[in-house]
């Protein structure tokens, strides 16, 4: 081996293999390198583009108002390089304004009553435009309508160092058309937040009426034949009823619904006595896990009011919560009498407004409106063989929390 490299060509050969080595493992690098940064000026300006409307975004999605108008004009203003941003609302009352030269406030409120009454954008050049300050570099303003759903809800205004010509007129109209959907996603969220505090009302008006006459009519049983069991279940009663109907949030975590379930099962018992059964086998780390308020009460109540009553000797509701990954796999089960489930596809079509298996249809638009439409109820019955319902619920999602 030792003769191999000590001749010339050995040696030759050994210095190119460690030179094509040096030259792959730069390449490489350089490949890396190619991959982590931008190699053009036109991907570095659009990475920026696209970086600073992100930013801009959150405050948007809150509506318009003054607060987010002032946080997200300095980002927009950076993609139109103009001296000065403004915004109005429907009224044309100056919302925020971002840069130098706000003397041209009145300007911009004369041009956005006539973007506000004609629908159009508008334009005023230097001509136009008189200003007793001195040094003023104010040479053009633009004022373009934002819409949500084709109505005006405000403007947008740049104000320019140079005439307001084509690019930038194009500019500001693809700025605000990019304002107004961040403006139409926050109307959206708030439509939908609406439509969910309007559904939880209306599932309260469903469950109210049966279980409060029930529970009263236990408890007024129990008074003269047994005071401290009624003072009791008068107790629960107070406590579920202020959990039902309390003002804040529309999500709750699995502990407290648990908790609110053993109230009124509680509550069933003492009307059903050995006939109602209840088991429950809850994982502990799925305790914390955020889900839509009164999203399992009004299960158990369908299994107890449709599954149970009609049974003769009861039955057993068991309620199982497990540990599975990024979800929590949430079931509701009875042994009651079931039902045909082409006939439970109709009741849920009509839950909202019949009260049929109370509930269950507004479980099921509540999940899927909060987590997605893979997260709705999956329910297994037939006749004679029990209800058993599914519910999956991420752990985490954006935006929803208690």
């Amino acid at each position: 081996m030792g003769d191999l490299f000590d001749s010339p060509t050995a040696l030759l050969v050994l210095v190119g293999i460690v030179v094509a080595i040096v030259v792959v493992v730069l390449l490489l690098q350089l490949r890396r390198a190619r991959r982590n940064t931008f190699a053009t000026p036109l991907e570095r300006a659009t990475f920026a583009t696209l970086h600073t409307v992100a930013l801009a975004a959150p405050a948007l999605r809150e509506g318009l108002s003054p607060s987010s108008a002032a946080f997200a004009l300095p980002y927009l203003r950076t993609l139109l390089e103009t001296c000065a941003l403004a915004m109005t609302d429907v009224r044309g009352e100056p919302l925020a304004w971002d840069g130098s030269a706000d003397q041209h406030k009145p300007d911009v409120v004369a041009l956005a009553d006539q973007v506000i009454a004609t629908g159009r954008q508008q334009v005023a050049s230097h001509t136009s435009i008189s200003c007793d300050h001195p040094h003023c570099e104010v040479r053009g303003i633009v004022v373009v309508p934002l819409e949500t759903d084709g109505a005006i809800v405000g403007t947008l205004a740049a104000l320019t160092t140079s005439t307001a010509g084509p690019v930038l007129l194009r500019a500001t109209a693809e700025v605000a058309r990019y304002v107004s959907s961040q403006l139409e996603l926050a109307e959206l969220d708030e439509s939908r937040a609406r439509l969910a505090r309007a559904e939880v009302r209306a599932l309260r008006a469903q469950i109210s009426p049966h279980f409060v006459y029930n529970a009263l009519t236990t408890i007024a049983s129990f008074i003269r034949t047994d005071p401290i069991r009624a003072r009791e279940l008068l107790i629960e009663f107070a406590d579920f009823t202020r959990y039902s109907f309390r003002a804040a949030g529309e999500y709750t975590t699995l502990s407290d619904e648990l908790t609110n379930i053993e109230r009124y099962i509680s509550l069933e018992k003492a009307r059903f006595g050995d006939r109602l059964n209840i088991k429950l086998q809850i994982a502990p780390e799925v305790l914390n896990v955020v889900l839509p308020f009164l999203a399992l009460q009004p299960l158990v109540e369908n299994a107890v009011r449709h599954g149970l009553s009609g049974k003769p000797h009861g039955g057993t509701v068991t309620i199982t919560a497990e540990n599975a990954g990024a979800e929590c796999v949430i079931i509701v089960e009875d042994d009651g009498v079931g039902m045909d489930p082409a006939r439970l596809t109709e009741d849920l079509d009509d839950a909202h407004l019949s009260g049929a298996h109370v509930g269950l249809g507004n479980v099921d638009d509540r999940m899927r409106s909060a987590f997605g439409d893979d997260f709705g109820l999956v329910v297994d019955t037939n006749i004679g063989a029990g209800m058993k319902i599914t519910l999956r619920v991420p752990k985490f999602r954006a935006g929803i929390r208690v």
